[in-house]
């Protein structure tokens, strides 16, 4: 929701409407083509759990580590939480924080990155192309980007998007590539949670 920022919205209520109105959005646009099952379960699980270890591993194995320069900076910029404080002790934003985690955002981000941008990359006229297609370029600049948006997590980003890549080109399916993406983002949202780690839901 690009407007959001221009609106101010109570904490309690962003994320309900995110998951609401962006879950209406994906059930009414979803392309015809695309399954919606996943047919991989076991194996899409197995993954979307290992990168959850990798995205936290860094910085439980060298504390201080996303503190250097090259991981805060006014380009990326810095580590911290998008979450307001008053909302970090209120079950009901956790809750809809983690739907929207664990829902909204590996549809939404599946679809763009995957099913779409990787074969536009490829050839504009992108339905052509069939899902889990390989060009070098294509999955490279699609993992940089994907790298791009989580900011000071960039490098696990970098290293997630090509783990992503891999499994959409090995499996060709969107639906257990939202379902890997799921399961990363459902384990780190119960860490962050558990642990008080809320930098990681920036």
């Amino acid at each position: 929701m690009a407007i959001s920022p221009r609106i101010p919205l109570d904490p309690r209520w962003e994320s309900p409407i995110r998951v609401i109105v962006l879950g209406f959005v994906c059930l009414a646009c979803w392309p015809r083509e695309i399954s919606p099952w996943p047919s991989r379960w076991l194996a899409s699980t197995a993954i979307g759990a290992a990168v959850f270890v990798l995205w936290i591993a860094p910085d439980i194995l060298f504390p201080g580590y996303r503190a250097k320069a090259l991981f805060s900076n006014s380009v990326i910029g810095h580590v911290r939480s998008s979450m307001q404080p008053e909302a970090l002790h209120s079950a009901w934003v956790l809750g809809w924080r983690t739907a929207r985690a664990v829902i909204i955002v590996p549809i939404v981000e599946e679809l763009f990155w995957r099913a779409w941008l990787m074969r536009w990359l490829i050839n504009p006229d992108f339905q052509k192309v069939p899902l889990g297609a390989y060009s070098p370029f294509a999955f490279w600049i699609t993992a940089i980007l994907f790298a791009s948006e989580h900011g000071s997590y960039w490098d696990v980003g970098l290293v997630t998007g090509i783990i992503y890549n891999l499994w959409m080109l090995r499996s060709k399916s969107v639906a257990d590539c939202i379902l890997m993406h799921a399961v990363t983002n459902a384990i780190l949202s119960g860490y962050v949670i558990v642990t008080a780690q809320w930098q990681y839901w920036q």
